[in-house]
């Protein structure tokens, strides 16, 4: 799938929004990627997961984990599309772990996949609770890459780039003005 059919998808289902964002990352940005809305529609999904299926490093996938909430449902696509299975990781007292009976064992092939990655720190985050099952992690895919340029150490895929400005929150030029930052995304503090 090319980059500006994904960004199709967005723009059609009311995905890129514009205005002023708190991101999880703590930056503020004039621009957000609402991945739900597009993942809401089943068939976009099926689509973007087999996408970053294809994109996926050679070699056999035990299982694809994700940080929830928003890397649940391409998670899973991306793993029906390599047949392998799907896990997330959750925040628990303020640190991301395996809970539901989910677990990883020492060994296993583990694909990262987050559906927008702007910093990297989730998903570090998640690499770190597979590494501490002992499974090896063998890459990271994401839909959308909004400026991560940290090499994860891991061969890294996205399907489209976007760049939108981020601002410390001191240096923001919307907060200097009183614009109000919006949190859209899942993780709310």
């Amino acid at each position: 799938m090319e980059a500006e059919a994904v960004l199709d998808l967005f723009r059609a289902s009311g995905a890129l929004l514009e205005g002023h964002f708190r991101l999880t990352s703590g930056l503020h940005s004039t621009g957000y990627m609402q991945c739900a809305l597009v993942l809401q529609h089943p068939s976009h999904a099926e689509a973007l997961g087999q996408a970053l299926a294809s994109a996926a490093p050679d070699g056999h996938i035990d299982a694809v984990l994700s940080p929830a909430l928003g890397g649940i449902v391409i998670g899973h696509e991306v793993a029906r599309a390599l047949g392998a299975r799907a896990l997330f990781a959750e925040r628990a007292d303020g640190v991301l772990t395996l809970r539901r009976g989910f677990a990883l064992t020492p060994g296993e092939r583990v694909l990262v996949v987050e559906d927008v990655v702007t910093t990297g720190g989730s998903t570090y985050e998640t690499m770190q609770v597979a590494r501490a099952a002992g499974a090896e992690v063998t890459g990271v895919a994401t839909i959308i890459n909004r400026g991560l340029t940290v090499d994860l150490g891991v061969p890294f895929r996205t399907l489209a780039e976007v760049r939108f400005p981020a601002y410390d929150p001191g240096a923001c030029p919307l907060c200097a003005q009183g614009v109000p930052a919006v949190k859209p995304g899942s993780r709310q503090s």
